[in-house]
């Protein structure tokens, strides 16, 4: 039977993954016992065990036990890895087994339907690869009802910042700067910050300005804002063109100086993020954000 069975089955659900591992899992007739074996780097146990077949069952949603995912442009490939820990036995002056660390995989086509598989595994040691940047479709829409018969001065813009993806990775989108200038691009001369620092507000700090990121957001991949409308001093033309860099990060990822979205709140004079700690604000009042580590 033992040269038949295959040591570490895996399949591939919709949402998680199932591992089912024979306790003969070297094929040398010495059972691993339940508690030697844990799933991905947060040591996840088993969630069932069959003593008829000798064998125990790990499942775990796709993002659970530290698992990581990488995107290319046909696949969604979640790894995590299978981590057998022998327990000193009755003696400790001598080992009868060696660790071992087992890399598990899930394939997910991106647009066809979940298949599922055995795999048999190899016995290198694990190694995590750096997730692929996976190519976003964003938008960035007004979602006044006067777009077409124009605004005036004291009328409120709403934006609506969106990233389209099919990913199975939840991701936040923020607005990392906007600049409104009278002809396309964002280096054109007269330009004006709307936001900046990586997610500051900074038309909101203006005199007698109500703009502000909309909080709370309809979804963790939308971003809205409102600005007030203006126009350039001392130039007759009417059409801005406002010109924003977006950005997504994992949604599970906090927050931080470089990813955030901050406005400036006039009635306590400070600044609030629409999510994460106040902390991550301050660099918008000293007008210099840094740059990630």
């Amino acid at each position: 039977q033992s040269q038949s069975q295959v040591p570490v089955a895996v399949q591939c659900q919709e949402a998680q993954l199932v591992v089912t591992v024979h306790r003969d899992l070297f094929g040398n007739g010495r059972l691993v016992s339940a508690a030697e074996l844990s799933l991905g780097p947060a040591a996840c146990k088993h969630s069932r065990l069959d003593p008829s077949r000798n064998t125990v069952t790990f499942s775990a949603g796709l993002h659970e036990c530290g698992s990581t995912v990488q995107i290319t442009p046909d696949s969604l490939i979640y790894r995590t890895l299978l981590t057998y820990q022998p327990s000193p036995g009755s003696n400790p002056v001598i080992e009868r087994s060696s660790p071992a660390v087992i890399p598990i995989e899930c394939h997910y086509p991106r647009r066809d339907n979940v298949s599922s598989g055995a795999i048999r595994p190899t016995w290198a040691p694990f190694s995590s690869a750096l997730a692929a940047e996976e190519k976003l479709l964003f938008s960035l829409r007004l979602m006044n009802g006067a777009a077409f018969t124009g605004f005036r001065l004291g009328d409120v813009l709403t934006l609506q910042a969106e990233v389209g993806t099919r990913s199975h990775v939840p991701l936040r989108l923020f607005v990392d700067s906007c600049v409104a200038t009278l002809s396309p691009g964002a280096e054109a001369s007269p330009h004006y910050a709307i936001i900046d620092f990586n997610g500051c507000l900074v038309d909101g700090r203006s005199d007698a300005t109500s703009s502000a990121f909309v909080t709370p957001r309809p979804r963790q991949d939308v971003l809205r804002f409102q600005i007030d409308v203006f126009r350039f001093s001392g130039d007759p033309r009417n059409l801005i063109y406002i010109t924003c860099h977006l950005k997504v990060t994992p949604a599970e990822q906090s927050p931080d100086p470089q990813n955030k979205a901050c406005s400036f709140n006039k009635a306590r004079n400070t600044w609030a993020p629409v999510e994460g700690t106040r902390d991550i604000c301050r660099c918008c009042e000293l007008g210099n954000c840094g740059s990630p580590a």
